[in-house]
């Protein structure tokens, strides 16, 4: 895990080594037919389409490092998954990945700002406490629609008693004043607010929504505010953070919270192209490490064509076409560099050894 954070760190140009990286944490499930998988268990996924949104399998906890890099002129973010572990239900999946970030944290320690991204299943004090423990470490994550938020707390009135801990109790509704026009697609309202889920720790809250009255809202939180960030805005590579004016600078931490996403496309990814739903192990531990391996391997080919000059066009290519790329060439390598050369001492027409040699020559081999 940390080898290979540390390789992905290796990727940033040193004009952009203030640029904030991300952690993405989230959870993935893979089905199984039968029982005999070790840890398999009934689990519920919000993404079945079985009739009862449970299913037999596996969850995996996973965590994702996204860091800047250039694409011509602009700021492009390229994302690394790091480990896989097994949910077992000892502990909870947020405790499971407090340790992973524990683990990965030594290799950010010189950044000067990581930002842990999470959707609300994660937003919660468990996970949450975690930033306190590094000061470089923020998080800007999704949160329930009904956590509870209160106003700051009054100024003291010299009066005897304790003074108030926080002010009144605020409404998503009523307490956020939403932008005059749509930002990436929805209304906005940003204030600064404290709630249960820090504690006695200020935060930025967010509102989105569809409608000024009515529609959809929904409830981000962000440690750490827009002052605190030094972010190239103008050579983003996308809408709406490559467009960032001064009155929109108070929502940069909102729009940050995209590349979350990130790690829902290398689910995809791992479980389209790369059979990472396909192990036959049936033991936990035999299953972490073929899933971890099935990781490397994807890691592997999204950091090659940045080590790598002859793969550079494959750098924001698709991956599918990547792999049968690399699959061409492995071939070819197994083919030319073993078989052809085993064949000198077992074929005897000087002919065929003819054919044999101009075809290894055209692929740049030598026997």
């Amino acid at each position: 895990m940390n080898v290979t954070a540390s390789m992905t760190l290796k990727l940033i140009p040193k004009p952009l080594e203030t640029q904030p990286v991300f952690l993405c944490i989230d959870d993935t499930i893979v089905p199984k037919f039968g029982k005999k998988f070790e840890n398999v268990s009934k689990l519920f996924d919000h993404a079945a389409h079985n009739g009862s949104g449970y299913l037999n399998g596996h969850c995996f906890v996973s965590v994702m490092l996204c860091v800047p890099v250039w694409d011509k002129d602009r700021i492009v973010y390229q994302s690394v998954p790091l480990s896989y572990r097994m949910w077992q239900k000892k502990e909870s999946k947020l405790e499971l990945a407090v340790s992973m970030i524990r683990q990965v944290m030594p290799e950010l320690m010189e950044k000067k700002n990581v930002i842990l991204l999470c959707d609300s299943w994660y937003t919660k004090s468990t996970l949450v406490s975690i930033v306190a423990e590094y000061k470089n470490l923020d998080l800007i994550g999704n949160a329930r629609y009904d956590s509870v938020l209160y106003d700051l707390a009054p100024q003291p009135t010299g009066r005897r008693g304790r003074p108030a801990k926080h002010g009144d109790r605020l409404s998503i509704e009523e307490a956020f004043t939403l932008s005059e026009e749509k930002i990436g697609g929805y209304y906005i309202g940003a204030r600064r607010v404290l709630t249960n889920i820090f504690g006695t720790r200020e935060v930025l809250a967010y509102v989105t929504a569809t409608e000024k009255r009515g529609g959809c809202r929904r409830l981000f939180f962000s440690t750490i505010f827009p002052t605190q960030l030094q972010i190239f805005c103008a050579w983003q590579e996308k809408a709406p953070l490559n467009q960032t004016g001064s009155s929109w600078m108070d929502y940069i931490p909102l729009f940050l919270y995209a590349f979350r996403w990130n790690i829902e496309v290398s689910y995809y990814e791992q479980k389209t192209f790369w059979s990472l739903c396909s192990y036959m192990v049936r033991s936990r531990k035999g299953i972490e490490l073929l899933v971890n391996l099935i990781n490397i391997a994807y890691s592997a080919m999204k950091l090659l064509p940045y080590q790598d000059a002859g793969f550079t066009k494959y750098r924001n290519g698709s991956v599918q076409d990547f792999r049968f790329v690399l699959s061409e060439r492995i071939r070819k390598e197994l083919f030319f560099a073993t078989f052809v050369k085993k064949s000198k001492s077992m074929i005897k027409s000087s002919v065929l050894m003819k054919v044999l040699k101009c075809l290894v020559q055209q692929n740049g081999y030598h026997l």
